[in-house]
């Protein structure tokens, strides 16, 4: 279907755009489709009809097909520190897993689809009626040189997943701007793949919501982001090669050998770890998730300390459980599969000596490095399990036991599947929280095991 209005250039439809800057959604919500709750397109297609008086389509190519111009509408939040976010991630085109392997990535459907975008990003705030949303900027994105050259290589690695007849098995953690979302009407929308008989979800091409808000706080709030690598080194190698090369150096140096190389004293602040990882990766003073590569990819970084058997001594931390929200939220919507499904850890691992078994004042060594994120089939079984698990024994109530030492729960322990579990973390029995059930408990957090996280770094 083609448009109602003809455009005939980018500047013209990108001045139509900035008119409605400072304006509501529901100033252009012509055919009442906001009154609609069962409407999905929603916003999108209410700026589509309203504001540049377009026929809604579903159309494979680009939205204005003659100017090859893309139209996406997102929203933003303001967060606690006045910095926008983006609320979702930027949906893209629909993966064709018959069809996408076949092309290289100049000639992709994702390319040829999404190569020029307009982006409009309209206010989210909870205590407004959708009508009432500002619209706060329009903006053409091209992509970043430096950024692309990551796309390019994010693109590859959900086709060579396709080509080894892995799809079931693609994963949002896989990638770092790039992602393969799943995408229909619920989990169970599947699709056959070419080179495997095994059905793998329906799964779209999409930006991370990392990327997005990185985007947004570059082009709204003039945020600059300091890079570690530039656009020739990308050219060439990957980001884990690029990472690998960084740490090379260091590798087999004590943590005190490291430092004074690095120029930063050692000290038991807990900051002393993100600082040494900063200073040998050549940016000294700066937090490692403000660096572009590390926003926008959502990686988290972790050092690991593995005792001489090649075990760490304590399981792997993260955060505090919201109990409420993991009885009220779907799998797919859950903590726990937010935080796997869409994160990459950088693990920084040190190993202790043998023959300083003895020694209370120990060092450890630089093992090396790994980029890592949960497999599919990991998320989809074991993780899951948990969830599922500890949701039951939240709806039943939990059974909370006096002993000797505190109390007892029936949560899953340390013993549950040997990937994951929970425990307490908190700051001493007094410090509770509130479950569904009225109970009170110690904060508690969700682990991966120590056993699980040695077998993932046993490689390195």
């Amino acid at each position: 279907m083609s448009t109602d209005k003809v455009y005939n250039s980018i500047e013209e439809v990108l001045d139509i755009a900035e008119s409605a800057e400072g304006k509501t959604v529901g100033e252009f919500d012509i055919n009442n489709r906001l009154d609609s709750r069962g409407n999905k397109g929603g916003i999108g297609q209410v700026l589509e009809e309203g504001l540049f008086k377009m026929a809604v389509n579903s159309r494979a190519e680009a939205d204005f097909v003659d100017l090859g111009l893309e139209l996406k509408v997102t929203a933003i939040k303001e967060n606690k520190k006045n910095d926008f976010s983006a609320k979702e991630r930027l949906v893209l085109n629909i993966i064709n897993y018959e069809e996408d392997y076949k092309d290289s990535f100049e000639e992709s459907s994702f390319w040829q689809k999404n190569k020029n975008l307009l982006i409009i990003f309209y206010l989210y705030k909870d205590e407004l009626d959708k009508k009432d949303f500002p619209i706060i900027k329009s903006v053409l994105h091209n992509f970043d040189p430096v950024d692309l050259e990551i796309i390019k290589q994010d693109w590859q690695t959900i086709i060579d997943k396709i080509k080894a007849g892995e799809a079931h098995n693609i994963s949002e953690g896989d990638t770092m701007y790039l992602a393969a979302c799943t995408k229909g009407a619920n989990a169970k929308s599947i699709r056959k793949q070419p080179f495997s008989n095994i059905p793998a979800k329906q799964r779209a091409f999409s930006l991370k919501s990392s990327y997005m808000s990185a985007f947004a706080r570059r082009v709204i709030d003039r945020q600059l982001i300091p890079s570690l690598f530039n656009v020739d080194e990308l050219k060439s190698k990957t980001t884990l090669q690029l990472l690998q090369e960084r740490f090379a150096p260091y590798i087999g140096k004590r943590v005190s050998e490291i430092a004074k190389l690095v120029d930063i004293p050692v000290t038991k602040n807990k900051a002393f770890n993100a600082n040494l990882i900063s200073a040998v990766l050549g940016v000294k003073g700066t937090k490692l998730e403000s660096l572009r590569e590390f926003s926008k990819a959502n990686i988290k970084f972790k050092t690991i300390r593995l005792e001489p058997t090649g075990i760490p001594k304590e399981h792997m931390s993260f955060e505090q459980i919201d109990f409420h929200r993991w009885v009220n939220d779907a799998w797919e919507d859950s903590q726990l599969y937010e935080k796997f499904e869409y994160t990459k850890y950088l693990f920084v691992v040190f190993q202790y000596d043998e023959t300083e078994k003895e020694n209370k004042n120990r060092e450890p060594y630089l093992k090396g490095i790994m980029l890592w994120n949960m497999p599919e089939v990991v998320i989809e079984h074991e993780l899951k399990e948990l969830w599922k698990t500890t949701k039951a024994i939240l709806e039943e109530g939990v059974q909370l036991t006096p002993v000797r030492n505190g109390v007892s729960n029936n949560l899953p322990g340390a013993s549950f599947n040997g990937v994951c579990h929970i425990r307490p973390k908190a700051r001493d029995s007094k410090d509770q929280v509130e479950l569904p059930d009225g109970q009170h408990i110690t904060k508690q957090c969700y682990w991966l095991n120590r056993e699980y996280i040695a077998e993932i770094v046993k490689d390195i």
